[in-house]
């Protein structure tokens, strides 16, 4: 994802319609033809449009400026004036439009194929053909176009995506993410490798997960420290979360606690969320500690234990994600108990 883009601000305008026309018949042997002025054209209007193939905002971020095309002036013959072209602003699913000013929600569009008319264009002016009467027979006069609109949107971006990954940097994100799917993120041993989200698709039981793999989040998050708290909004939508905690750490259950509270501090719904532990690395020689330490520190949590070196711990971590997904899609809108047991690996 070069270039990722995940909010910009543009200005979009709707067209204005066109003038009504002043005109009058003129045909031989009649000398005196009456207005036979057209309407004015409609102007375009502002259209969002979601189009599966875009997976950034990054074209907006090249154009701040849209506006639909002005609707045309009417003629003579009672001919009206054509209307303006709508303009098309294509945004990947999963994309928030907001009033720039009061911060307001305009839409939220999500599917492949949806669609908001943000602005529609002015209506065309009436031509003086509709203002003759039996006073008036010739009226010289027609009805102006109505102008378009303009307005000021932030558009954002949030990735729709089934389970999540949260954890500090080095957790082991991004590792997991291409074992578990077909992602190919970059992978590194230092902090922050992973700038931007990153998706992957899980097959499973003939059914499709969507997993989505955001920078680190470190102690401070939600005070403007590190990568993690800006990229949170693309695991708001995500029915599920994996906090995925290095068991090579001192402290394991301190990492999976300063996950809780910088969720909790971002939106306390997201940190409610149904949620599986991850310990990474249990390769490791200070594993078993670290296991021990969260099994203690989270009682009620289910806790898993994968290694990446020896692909170990992969195959159970699939299926007990699919069973998360199922358990959260039956819990009533809002709510996020925690899942119980001591399944895992030990």
């Amino acid at each position: 994802m070069n270039g990722f883009v995940d909010e910009t601000t543009i200005v979009v305008s709707s067209g204005s319609g066109g003038d009504g026309a002043v005109s009058f018949r003129r045909e031989k042997y009649v000398p005196r033809g009456g207005p036979d002025g057209g309407d004015g054209g409609k102007g375009g209007s502002v259209v969002f449009a979601v189009k599966s193939n875009l997976k950034t905002l990054s074209h907006l971020k090249l154009k701040r400026v849209f506006k639909a095309e002005d609707g045309k002036r009417g003629g003579g013959q009672r001919m009206s004036g054509r209307d303006g072209r709508d303009v098309e602003i294509q945004v990947p699913p999963g994309t928030l439009v907001r009033d720039h000013e009061s911060n307001e929600i305009l839409a939220d569009l999500t599917g492949d194929g949806d669609s908001f008319v943000l602005l529609r264009g002015g209506r065309g002016g009436k031509g003086n053909s509709h203002y003759a009467t039996s006073i008036n027979q010739a009226p010289r006069y027609a009805q102006k176009g109505v102008d378009g609109e303009s307005r000021e949107v932030r558009v954002e971006l949030h990735l729709i995506a089934d389970v999540g990954f949260v954890g500090l940097p080095n957790a082991g994100k991004s590792t997991l993410l291409s074992l578990l799917t077909n992602a190919r993120p970059l992978i590194a041993d230092y902090p922050f490798t992973t700038k931007v989200p990153n998706l992957g698709l899980l097959r499973l039981s003939e059914r499709d997960l969507i997993l989505a793999d955001i920078p680190g989040i470190i102690d401070g998050a939600s005070q403007g420290r590190g990568l993690g708290l800006r990229f949170l909004r693309h695991v708001e939508r995500c029915s599920a979360l994996l906090f995925l905690v290095d068991l090579g750490s001192a402290d394991c259950p301190k990492a999976v606690t300063t996950l809780e509270k910088e969720l909790s501090l971002y939106s306390a719904q997201l940190a409610s969320r149904p949620r599986l532990i991850v310990g990474t690395k249990e390769d490791l020689e200070t594993a078993p500690r670290g296991i021990a330490a969260l099994r203690e520190a989270f009682p009620g949590d289910r806790i898993f234990t994968v290694s990446a070196f020896a692909r170990s711990g992969i195959a159970e971590l699939k299926k007990a994600v699919l069973g998360l997904v199922v358990e959260a899609g039956k819990q009533p809108a809002g709510e996020g108990a925690r899942t119980g047991g001591t399944g895992g690996r030990s």
